[in-house]
């Protein structure tokens, strides 16, 4: 709670008081008063409660800011766990099945070398009639 939301609390309260004695006694200097420092304590108060509530939102736009940084971290830290079962995984299927993994690999090495070695495609002749 901010230290302006507690004096202006005080000085509305004081201010009530003030102008109800000035309207029991009569005085209306008193009266008048105790209604400025009401105001003024209503004022302060409200003053009090908006550095309160900009505080509040600082802290919540912090917290936010680290919970994103915190889930963005942990998403990095599970890719690489998620990356090493797989990499597990495809080592403990080579181990198991050796002449399967070398004959996949041998395809995909002939494939790429067919592509790297092909001749690049020739545009169709164009046909040209002269009459």
């Amino acid at each position: 709670m901010d230290k302006d939301r507690i004096a202006g609390s005080a000085k509305d309260f004081a201010g009530k008081v003030e102008g109800t004695v000035g309207s029991m006694t009569g005085d209306a200097k008193t009266q008048a008063e105790g209604r400025a420092r009401e105001a003024a304590g209503t004022v302060q108060n409200l003053y009090g409660q908006a550095k309160d509530a900009a505080s509040d939102a600082a802290d919540a736009a912090a917290n936010y800011a680290k919970d994103a940084v915190d889930t963005a971290k942990s998403a990095y830290d599970s890719s690489g766990d998620t990356i090493r079962g797989g990499q597990k995984a495809m080592a403990k299927t080579v181990q198991d099945n050796p002449l399967g993994a070398l004959l996949v690999a041998g395809g995909i090495g002939f494939a790429l070398a067919l592509l790297m070695t092909r001749p690049p495609r020739r545009p169709p002749p164009r046909w040209r009639y002269y009459g």
